[in-house]
């Protein structure tokens, strides 16, 4: 049986192995933190960096929003209760607004049901509103919340429509508050090594770029086939839910305004006409006679993994209202969407789109996301210089000089993370809340660098490449009115 783990223990040329699967992706999130150079301790490392983000008091956090993502910028309050609190939170299922509520000693009266109950306070009860709902429930929160005066940090994708996306700006402007979208890709050292190197000039002109998303085949199957990112009017369209991330970052990496793009992608294979015959009619994996043998399999992905004893992602997603356990997990697959066969879903979303763009001055950029790879979310990059060339797998910068003889390589880590839970993202998660919690703290907007002006210039760029996809055409870049 193919379990998450067979890539974490399988030699190379060798058979998958049984094992739990998910140590394969935790593996990935999670690598060991190499020694600091130097006789200093890596928490010595970390805290001479860290004394820069301390603030004079507490932020007061709204969590509005419990379910992951919710869940992860509220560890920061956990691990800084210097820096942050979390004062109140709102979310309509109750196990998980009351568990967040308990793990912040949250009081009873400031635990909600809906975040328009937390506007009936005549005052603000906090500085900050984290907004973590669905994608299509941002601009509403988030307008609402600015408008009383409370400071706005937003889950990515900002907004899923233009309008919506400029409103939340101008609303966010207007009221003099700070605005931080959650593109956490810029944050991390890793990123900023990268800027930092391509604005030495040692590089030289910068004159192309590669760069690809794996998703992961799992996680395609969890969250764009079954989950509730799998068709765009329930959420959006795929380049928005998952690669405005990628379009983001490209865009801060190059440092140049986007011209034109085109696009190509489809639903290749998560479709009916791709359902292997040996499967029948059966349209739920655990009637499935290849339950056993499918990549895509819900007992493999779900059920095996429960029973390991991983109680994580994407696990406890499948049971949102209670601790995952065997029983509640399998009830889900008999009776839920995440139990459907991947072939016989509702999903209209694309598992495969490339994005061609070309930045002022030439620079030209060919973007990839693939639902189908071994990486989960580990993306990989080049950067062509006219002097050099970067090769980044989003830990490591291995640059190659064309000035010594056949190109001298050197190999760049950027400095460790601080101690953390807050691994996702290669550590963004955890680098965001730091940088948005001192802005606010401090008074400085200077440490947000994924602000108004930049991310609406990024997600309107999603929406331009996602219109040449469907128009098939090539689509200039236009400002908004």
């Amino acid at each position: 049986r193919r379990s998450f783990s067979h890539m974490a223990d399988q030699k190379e040329g060798s058979k998958p192995n049984a094992s739990s699967f998910t140590s394969s992706y935790v593996a990935q999130i999670k690598k060991p933190r190499e020694p600091v150079p130097g006789t200093i301790s890596l928490e010595e490392y970390a805290r001479q960096h860290e004394t820069e983000y301390e603030t004079e008091k507490p932020v007061r956090l709204i969590i509005v929003g419990a379910g992951n993502r919710g869940k992860v910028y509220s560890v920061y309050a956990e691990e800084h209760p210097k820096r942050a609190t979390v004062v109140a939170v709102a979310d309509p299922i109750k196990f998980r607004r009351e568990t967040m509520a308990k793990t912040h000693n949250v009081p009873s009266e400031h635990v909600y049901t809906t975040w328009e109950d937390i506007l009936q306070h005549k005052d603000r009860i906090a500085d900050v509103a984290v907004i973590c709902t669905h994608d299509r429930d941002h601009t509403a929160p988030a307008v609402a919340f600015a408008q009383r005066g409370y400071h706005i940090l937003v889950e990515k994708p900002m907004a899923v429509t233009e309008e919506d996306c400029i409103k939340m700006v101008k609303v966010c402007e207007e009221n003099k508050v700070m605005l931080a979208v959650g593109h956490v890709m810029r944050y991390t050292p890793y990123t900023q090594k990268i800027k930092e190197l391509l604005a030495s000039g040692e590089l030289g002109q910068i004159i192309s770029v590669q760069h690809l998303e794996p998703v992961g085949w799992w996680h395609a199957a969890h969250s764009y086939v079954r989950g509730i990112w799998r068709r765009e009017d329930h959420a959006t369209f795929m380049l928005m839910a998952k690669s405005c991330h990628d379009i983001d970052w490209l865009r801060y990496i190059v440092g140049k305004p986007t011209k034109r793009f085109s696009s190509f992608g489809s639903r290749s294979h998560f479709n009916k006409e791709s359902k292997p015959k040996e499967a029948g009619d059966a349209t739920r994996c655990l009637e499935c006679p290849l339950a056993h043998t499918c990549p895509y399999s819900a007992e493999t992905i779900y059920l095996d993994t429960i029973k390991s004893g991983h109680t994580g992602f994407p696990v406890h997603s499948i049971v949102p209202e209670d601790f995952p356990t065997v029983e509640n997990v399998k009830q889900a697959l008999q009776d839920g969407p995440y139990g459907r066969c991947v072939y016989e879903c509702d999903n209209d979303v694309v598992d495969h789109q490339v994005v061609n763009i070309e930045f002022e001055g030439g620079i030209t950029c060919a973007f990839s996301m693939v639902s189908f790879t071994e990486l989960v979310c580990m993306r990989q990059t080049r950067i062509f210089c006219s002097q050099g060339e970067l090769v980044c797998d989003n830990h490591k910068i291995e640059w190659t000089d064309f000035r010594g003889p056949g190109g001298v390589r050197r190999t760049i880590t950027p400095e460790p993370m601080p101690p953390s839970r807050m691994t996702g993202h290669g550590g963004a998660d955890y680098y965001l809340m730091r940088a948005f919690v001192a802005a606010v703290g401090k008074n400085d907007p200077s440490y947000i660098i994924s602000g108004p002006a930049e991310t609406l210039e990024s997600h309107l760029a999603v929406f331009h490449a996602e219109r040449a996809r469907k128009t098939n055409s090539v689509v200039d870049m236009v400002a908004p009115k």
